[in-house]
């Protein structure tokens, strides 16, 4: 099978500087990870995720393994073994009344550097991007281990100062986050960051958010890690 030459775009976010890697034409084949999207069985995903989540195969990956590997290995440093620790089809559901005050702030997957978040887009730009943060009080882009006490007690000063995020999902700016950077989603895009970014999923239009896979916001998600 012939695949498309990928377009990689290789960026750096905020103040920072971590990385933030684009790879378009990833498998040349979206109509077909949609198609198993589709036809997954789907669940509540738990109490971060706003929606549902079903499992996924990432062995599609190896279409572009050496691309993977020289990535994991000169963007993020990871040099050694890579392992893809989840892989899921997600589906965001909830309306913006429903969220969690934990939902309606950007958040971070993990505090551990060396796990990198995949966002692989299916649907158009129409169907939200993912919305990268700095936090105003603290001013961290980033949240690590080191950094985990400090942060929580900016949100607690946050809540004091603020009071609890109004219902919806984050937009560009808020009194306690402004948007350092965005991706665009756009049909078989795969986004590669760090899951210890502060981030969000963008969402324009929370009326059009549906459980149905064939017409909501269907990514899939999955997290690498590595030495």
């Amino acid at each position: 099978m012939h695949l498309p030459e990928p377009r990689v775009t290789i960026a750096r976010l905020g103040r920072e500087g971590e990385p933030l890697v684009i790879i378009d034409d990833f498998t040349g084949q979206p109509e077909r990870l949609r198609a198993m999207g589709v036809a997954a069985q789907y669940h509540p995903a738990g109490a971060d995720y706003p929606g549902l989540r079903a499992l996924a195969d990432p062995s599609y990956l190896d279409l572009r393994r050496g691309l993977m590997m020289a990535i994991m290995a000169r963007v993020f440093g990871l040099e050694g073994m890579v392992h893809c620790e989840i892989a899921a089809f997600s589906l965001v559901t909830l309306p913006p009344e429903q969220l969690s005050e934990r939902q309606r702030i950007p958040h971070h997957d993990h505090s551990d550097p060396r796990r990198v978040a995949i966002m692989h887009y299916l649907g158009g730009p129409d169907s939200g991007g993912t919305a990268f943060y700095r936090h105003r009080r603290t001013g961290f882009e980033a949240i690590t281990p080191a950094r985990e006490a400090a942060y929580a007690a900016g949100l607690a000063a946050d809540a004091a100062e603020y009071g609890p995020p109004p219902p919806g999902y984050p937009g560009a700016d808020s009194p306690a986050y402004e948007q350092i950077g965005m991706v665009e989603a756009r049909p078989d895009r795969l986004a590669l960051y760090r899951g210890c970014q502060l981030h969000s999923g963008v969402i324009p239009d929370p009326a059009a958010l549906s459980p149905d896979p064939a017409r909501g916001r269907l990514t899939i998600n999955m997290f690498l890690y590595g030495t």
